[in-house]
C-alpha cells in the first residue's frame, strides 16, 4: 500500500507542478528547459512505475473490499473504456471529437478512472482510480482557469475516423493484449 501511495504522490505532484504555471516557469528558469523537462519525465516515470508495482504488491496481499460491483457493471465499464480509448486517440488527431471533448486526454483519463471504479471494489483499486480520477478533475479545472488554448474543429471528417478506427484498435489491443497479459487479469471472454 504503501509504495503505491508514494508512487500516486510522486506522479500527481509533478503534474500538479506543471498545472503551477508560475512555479513551472521558475524551475524551467532556474533548470533549463532540457533539464526541467528530463526531471518532469523522470519523475513522473517513476511514480507511475511505483503506483504499478505497488498496486501489484497491494492486490496480491489481498486488500478489503469496499464494494461487491454487480456484473453487469462489466458492460458499461466496457463501452466507458471504449469511448476513453477514441477520446485518448482523438488528443492527437484534429478532429471535431478534439474540439467537442476540448481537452480529450483529460476526457480519457476521467472516463478510464470511473470505468475502473465501476468495476472494482477493492480498496487498492478505489484508491488508486479515485486518485487518478481526482487528479484529472484538477487537471481540468486548472486548465480552464488558466485559459488554455482550445482546439478548433477541421473542415473535414477525415480526422474523426481515424480517432475513431484508431480508438477502436486501441482498445481491443488493451482489452485483449495489454490487460490479461501485462495487468494479468483478462476482461473479454
Amino acid at each position: 500500500m504503501v509504495m503505491m501511495l508514494l508512487g500516486l504522490a510522486l506522479f500527481v505532484a509533478t503534474h500538479v507542478v506543471t498545472s503551477l504555471r508560475g512555479l513551472r516557469s521558475d524551475l524551467i528558469a532556474r533548470l533549463g528547459e532540457g533539464a526541467y523537462k528530463g526531471f518532469y519525465s523522470l519523475l513522473a516515470a517513476s511514480g507511475l512505475l511505483l503506483t504499478a508495482y505497488g498496486y501489484e504488491l497491494w492486490r496480491a496481499a489481498g486488500p478489503a473490499l469496499i464494494w461487491n460491483p454487480p456484473h453487469a457493471m462489466r458492460h458499461l465499464a466496457m463501452l466507458l473504456l471504449l469511448l476513453a480509448a477514441i477520446a485518448a486517440v482523438a488528443a492527437y488527431v484534429p478532429s471535431h471529437i478534439r474540439a467537442v471533448l476540448k481537452h480529450p486526454l483529460l476526457v480519457a483519463v476521467k472516463t478510464w478512472a470511473l470505468a475502473h471504479l465501476l468495476v472494482n471494489g477493492d480498496a487498492a483499486s478505489m484508491v488508486l482510480f479515485g486518485v487518478i480520477l481526482a487528479w484529472a478533475v484538477y487537471d481540468r479545472i486548472a486548465l480552464k482557469k488558466r485559459g488554455a488554448p482550445l482546439p478548433v474543429a477541421p473542415k473535414g471528417w477525415g480526422g474523426d475516423a481515424l480517432a475513431l478506427g484508431l480508438g477502436l484498435v486501441l482498445f481491443l489491443a488493451l482489452a485483449y493484449l495489454f490487460h490479461p497479459y501485462i495487468i494479468g487479469v483478462p476482461v473479454m471472454g
